[in-house]
């Protein structure tokens, strides 16, 4: 399936459109994660821990939004945006959204 944040495809004729589509993924930080990002914070340098955290939360967003549109009977979904949010009790939880427009194209 074609996953683009561009309103077409370069080369291809949309021939339908099947609706909104969007996926969403929540995920937990754990305490260690939290400890461990805190002291890559005192001392410097990137926390991979909340980066790979990020990624699997996006990927997840992105399967399901992938997911949604073949039920639709999609090939592609276009217009992708992107959605981060930090919420709950002490900002402990991370969701990432994903909504587009499912479409079949030639």
């Amino acid at each position: 399936m074609i996953v683009t944040t561009t309103p077409s495809i370069e080369g291809r004729r949309i021939v339908a459109y099947r609706g909104v589509v969007a996926g969403e993924a929540i995920l937990g930080a754990n305490f260690f994660k939290d400890m461990f990002a805190g002291i890559r914070d005192l001392v410097g340098g990137r926390s991979g821990t909340y980066e790979r955290e990020l990624n699997r939360a996006r990927e997840i967003a992105l399967q399901e939004l992938q997911q949604k549109a073949a039920e639709l009977g999609a090939n592609a979904v276009v217009g992708v945006d992107l959605d981060y949010e930090v919420m709950g009790q002490n900002n402990g939880m991370l969701m990432v959204s994903a909504s587009g427009t499912a479409v079949v194209v030639e």
